[in-house]
């Protein structure tokens, strides 16, 4: 494992997956006490970027595409800094594992510093990222209409990743109903400020898409410091010397952030960039497949972020197991996390079939010049992903059942063949090639996550055999 090589010379005894004794009832227990509030909260933070969408696409399929492209590129960013500060939770779980409360407060403390360092670059990129607009030939009036909203958006960057280390740090003491209460109270707030910025009303000018970035930024600060403040006073979380301790650079352990992150942010950029660049090409055949994109991807997106918090649960339950030096545990929990993420995306499968229009319908107006273009490629484009969003899971859950073990180069390469050489550029040649458009693109995302998810959970299935010797990825 990367830095660090744990030798499990013990006999380790495989447990069925599915047999229910006492150590399995267990782990389930505490698995549902991280992962179910969890879920929840990631699924109301996701609603902040839904409603977002279901605001704007009313001003018609130019806006919701703007806001969508943009967004996308804005949350590829985020999502790759906060899947390099992931690592602290890594560190806390595993520091949390072995009863070494004073390390599991320096991880928090340095993770704070290392994501201020990273954030202020990074709202620098947001605020200009309408060059990648203008250099992937994208609909001038889309561009025009995303430069706001990024600049609004700008200044959610640093909260974001702040609010991502603490919520690493309240999820390792399984202590996640805050987050979920947070995020259910920042919904309805986005909501409440997004229409108002955009459309107007006492006292204020209607904002526009500006507006709409605006309402984001606003509404991170409050998730921020609502949790922030949570931290500080709740007892649990004292004995940490989270806020006591002094303050100072750990050069070492930012080092080891920052080389454990890496790969950790690699994969996250080849995950969320397949997306991102699904949503460019979709851009480039024309607006209004960009706008279908932008709606079926909302819908994906519900599935997704519900298997992530699962995910999110398996990486710490993984780590909390090896700090306890059980690799027995950590595949129990990697297993179940696994089983768990295809067990509920399973479900949802049916729900593109059966409510295509009214999904699609959330998003835009009927009465809208271009409603009948982008319902046509939407419809199409959400059956496809309908398909595809169980892998989409599974790869999710293995990955960080990896990352939780400290497995994170192999994974890296798995993630670059999936995701880009299959889902990238396989879609690619079936969308401007064989002439498919978007139903091409989305063909791709399929083949690709797929293949990462199989491969993925192989991985976990031979890095934790009985008797194996796991050293490092």
């Amino acid at each position: 494992m990367s830095g660090n090589r744990l030798h499990y010379a013990q006999s380790i005894t495989l447990i069925p997956m599915f047999q229910f004794d006492s150590k399995f009832k267990g782990e389930l227990k505490q698995f549902l006490i991280i992962a179910f509030p969890l879920s929840a909260a990631y699924l109301a933070e996701f609603s902040m970027f839904l409603t977002t969408k279901m605001v704007v696409g009313k001003l018609g399929y130019h806006s919701l595409a703007a806001v969508g492209i943009a967004g996308d590129l804005s949350f590829e960013i985020l999502i790759v800094l906060m899947a390099l500060l992931s690592i602290v939770g890594v560190l806390a779980a595993q520091a949390h594992g072995a009863g070494k409360k004073r390390e599991l407060g320096d991880a928090v403390r340095q993770g704070l510093i290392v994501s201020t360092g990273l954030g202020i670059p990074a709202m620098l990129a947001i605020w200009n990222l309408d060059f990648v607009l203008i250099a992937t030939h994208q609909d001038p009036k889309v561009v025009e209409l995303a430069q706001g909203y990024l600049h609004g958006l700008s200044g959610a960057v640093l909260p974001v990743l702040w609010f991502s280390v603490f919520r690493n740090f309240v999820a390792v003491l399984s202590q996640t109903v805050s987050i979920l209460v947070i995020s259910i109270v920042s919904v309805a707030l986005n909501y409440a400020l997004t229409v108002w910025f955009v459309y107007g009303g006492f006292g204020i000018e209607p904002l526009g898409l500006f507006g709409a970035g605006l309402a984001t930024t606003i509404v991170s600060w409050f998730m921020f410091l609502a949790l922030a403040l949570h931290v500080y006073r709740k007892p649990m979380f004292r004995g940490f010397g989270v806020f006591k301790e002094k303050w100072h650079f750990h050069a070492p352990l930012c080092r080891e952030i920052l080389w454990l992150g890496l790969p950790i942010a690699g994969l996250a950029f080849l995950e969320a960039g397949l997306f991102v660049m699904t949503s460019i090409l979709s851009g480039i055949i024309g607006a209004k497949t960009l706008a279908a994109y932008e709606i079926t991807a909302a819908w994906i997106g519900i599935p997704f972020v519900i298997a992530f918090g699962l995910a999110e649960a398996t990486m710490i339950r993984v780590a909390h197991a090896i700090g306890r030096d059980s690799m027995a545990d950590a595949r129990r929990a990697g297993f179940l996390g696994m089983g768990l993420v295809i067990a509920i995306t399973s479900s949802m499968v049916i729900v593109p079939f059966i409510y295509a229009d009214n999904i699609i319908r959330v998003f835009i107006s009927p009465e809208d010049a271009g409603f009948e273009r982008v319902s046509a490629f939407a419809t199409q484009f959400l059956y496809i992903g309908a398909l595809f969003m169980v892998f989409d899971g599974l790869q999710a859950a293995a990955a960080r059942a990896l990352r939780g073990m400290k497995d994170n180069y192999v994974p890296l390469w798995i993630a670059g063949f999936g995701y880009w050489v299959l889902g990238i550029g396989g879609g690619s040649i079936l969308a401007f090639y064989y002439e498919m458009g978007g139903a091409g693109l989305w063909w791709g995302l399929a083949a690709g996550l797929a293949v990462a998810a199989c491969l993925l959970s192989l991985r976990f299935y031979l890095f934790t055999r009985p008797g194996k010797l796991a050293a490092s990825g």
